[in-house]
């Protein structure tokens, strides 16, 4: 209701140096346990009311629960007891230990949670010579930026060679049901998941909108076999589990295409090294690579238009780009750009659509015209969240590192912000400014559109 609900709410990273009170001195398998019980994700009870009428937290709740990097999660899907992955503690493949480097939340149309696993890379010690898909997933020696391994042996690959196979999923969390097990949905693909935006087809189809947060990744998503029936919502999650992935390519001429990642089709088969179904979803990136999918600049969220069903995402830099493309058309690509596009048939699960950039984000008073952009309205750069309010405002958050906020290219552009788009007429306008140092992310709100609701995370981070 609009005074009363759950939330969900991702922890996706710790500043261990700030969690223990020694820092990083003294290293050991407490403090390993401590920074993984603060990953991962919180459901929490809320109410409006009490002193100065404002949100509280309801204590004690039925619903209230940690889920961290150590809780078991069930794995589902073509991928779940798949020989890559098994390990030594669960040898059946169907069980993974926690979930961690949660990033953007999306919701079902069933009452449940879709929490993004990113990162992952960063919380694994890699051999001194990765193999290859080892390095297109960027899991390499001494390439953890945790000291998990030295007392989590799951987290050493030399040690658990598959262990790094069980993350990068999308975990599937009920907020309603406390003790049951959140689910790694692997039809859905392994990657740097940022987001995962449901959409339902024309006929009733589950489809899930994905992005692969780094430089040169692509765009996903998945159409489900069978429909969701609204009478009977209580097995949607199946739904997530059958049915077909698919990779963006962005053609020069405002044309576009959904590659299937299927085995058997486009060139995906045992005489590409792809063995099944399985192989093609732990290795989702070669797939990716493969069937000529576009590589992005750095893809975040995805947001879905209430009425017109049109799709936005964010990218949200690449200063590594050389070569242009027409989708990504800056190299050197300081301040990143939101891209749309529109489903054939108005349908979310078409094979083709039509695109275009709906805005070059940048600083008019730039010098260089390759950094100025086109926004109508207040400057930003680096977009990154990115929502649709039930009446069409597109909303857009924005995530400057430390390394740039307040300086160089972003000095005019103060702290990240939250700002409002017309998407009709193109203007937007900023909302709000976070306190330096914070990344503005995640946002909701009540149904009465009364409450809007943001997260500030890392403030004073540097």
């Amino acid at each position: 209701s609009s005074t009363h609900g759950l939330l969900c709410v991702n922890h996706e990273y710790t500043d261990d140096g700030l969690l223990h009170p020694n820092g990083m001195a003294d290293w050991s398998h407490a403090k390993t346990l401590k920074s993984q019980n603060a990953h991962g994700v919180s459901v929490i009870e809320i109410r409006l009311g009490g002193a100065g009428v404002r949100w509280q937290l309801v204590r004690p709740s039925p619903y209230a629960r940690r889920i961290t990097a150590r809780t078991p999660v069930r794995i589902a899907g073509p991928a779940a007891g798949a020989a890559a992955m098994r390990t030594g503690d669960d040898r059946r493949g169907n069980v993974v230990f926690g979930t961690l480097a949660n990033c953007a939340m999306g919701s079902t149309p069933w009452g449940t949670c879709l929490s993004c696993e990113e990162n992952f890379d960063s919380y694994f010690n890699g051999l001194e010579q990765a193999t290859p898909d080892q390095q297109r997933y960027r899991i390499r020696k001494n390439g953890s930026s945790y000291r998990w391994h030295e007392h989590d042996s799951r987290f050493d690959v030399a040690t658990e060679p598959n262990e790094a196979n069980r993350f990068g999923w999308v975990v599937e969390i009920d907020p309603w049901k406390p003790t049951q097990a959140p689910v790694k949905r692997t039809a859905l693909g392994r990657f740097k998941h940022e987001c995962a935006t449901v959409a339902l087809a024309s006929d009733g189809r589950v489809v899930v909108y994905m992005s692969d947060d780094q430089a040169f990744e692509y765009l996903y998503k998945f159409v489900s076999r069978d429909r969701f029936d609204a009478s009977s919502p209580a097995g949607g999650g199946a739904l997530l589990d059958v049915g077909t992935l698919y990779v963006a390519r962005f053609d020069a001429d405002g044309k576009g295409r959904w590659l299937a990642l299927e085995h058997g089709r486009n060139g995906l088969g045992e005489s590409s090294g792809f063995a099944d179904q399985a192989d093609i979803l732990i290795r989702t990136r070669q797939a990716a690579d493969l069937v000529g999918a576009t590589k992005m600049d750095r893809p975040e969220w995805i947001a879905v238009h209430p009425h017109s069903g049109e799709v936005y995402c964010t990218l949200t830099n690449n200063r590594q780009r050389v070569s242009t493309d027409a989708a990504n058309p800056r190299a050197e690509n300081v301040f990143g750009q939101i891209i749309r596009w529109r489903e054939a048939g108005a349908d979310a699960a078409a094979g083709r659509f039509a695109w275009d950039v709906f805005v070059l984000c940048g600083d008019p008073q730039q010098s260089d015209p390759n950094k100025q952009g086109n926004i109508k309205g207040d400057p930003f750069g680096s977009p990154d969240g990115l929502w649709f309010d039930p009446a069409g405002r597109l909303w857009i958050q924005t995530d400057a590192s430390g390394s740039v906020l307040n300086r160089s290219d972003y000095q005019r552009l103060g702290n990240n912000q939250m700002l409002v788009g017309d998407v009709v007429s193109g203007e937007i306008r900023r909302f709000l400014t976070g306190p330096r140092g914070c990344e503005i992310t995640g946002i909701s709100a009540t149904p009465d559109a009364r409450n809007l609701l943001i997260n500030v995370q890392h403030p004073g981070e540097v």
